[in-house]
């Protein structure tokens, strides 16, 4: 049996499919996205913290000078880009639940005459940056990298019985553009905000933990 499948009660051997940008032994891994990265002029000075969602804006950073930024302290959604940041040489202020939306209560923990510097992508699936800014917050935004769907997710086909692991709102959309999710179909998403992207009539499985190893985990566990 290939390590990307999994046997049910029956002994039959059923595919895993893991939309994302990182890989795993355990799934067929399909690249989900093509990031384009930008390098807007940005003055890094104006601002106490920064605040960063993903493995990708850390990418994105490598376009800057370090000693521009990398004394900026940063609030990071997740363990796992808040390591990220780390391993670049960054020093990190606090760490989220995994989850955007939740960052509002991080964000009140400061005064409201800090300045912050939300670093993003071109889409995004949260609105706390509007939300924390109606309630008094100084945030501004940036855009550093842009996404679109990648080939490898508008060409994948899908056996109708498989399992399907989607790590974010645009992993929905690019499968969804060429593919219809079957009801035989398992269904695994990294959170609630990637869940809300399915269509209302798809079941689906949300991971204990907002990580691929955690999806991965609850995959294999069917």
């Amino acid at each position: 049996m290939c390590p990307n499948e999994m046997t049910n009660a029956l002994g039959v051997s059923k595919q895993i499919y893991l939309f994302a940008t990182s890989k795993s032994p355990h799934a067929k891994s399909i690249k989900s996205l093509k990031v384009r990265f930008l390098k807007p002029t940005i003055d890094f000075s104006k601002y106490n913290y920064l605040i960063i969602t993903s493995k990708q804006t850390v990418k994105a950073l490598e376009k800057y000078d370090k000693k521009d930024f990398l004394y900026l302290p940063a609030l990071c959604v997740s363990v796992k880009t808040a390591t990220a940041y780390e391993n670049f040489g960054g020093k990190i202020l606090a760490i989220g639940d995994g989850y955007g939306d939740n960052l509002v209560k991080n964000i009140k923990d400061f005064s409201k005459d800090t300045k912050w510097l939300y670093l993003r992508a071109e889409l995004i699936a949260s609105d706390f940056v509007q939300r924390s800014q109606n309630d008094g917050y100084d945030i501004d935004e940036e855009i550093l990298y842009a996404s679109e769907c990648s080939k490898e997710i508008l060409d994948v086909r899908v056996h109708d019985d498989s399992t399907l692991i989607f790590t974010s709102p645009s992993s929905i959309s690019c499968f969804l553009k060429n593919n219809t999710i079957n009801p035989d179909a398992k269904v695994v998403v990294i959170g609630k905000t990637t869940a809300n992207f399915l269509p209302d009539e798809v079941e689906y499985h949300i991971s204990e933990k907002t990580s691929i190893e955690s999806c991965i985990e609850l995959a294999l566990s069917f």
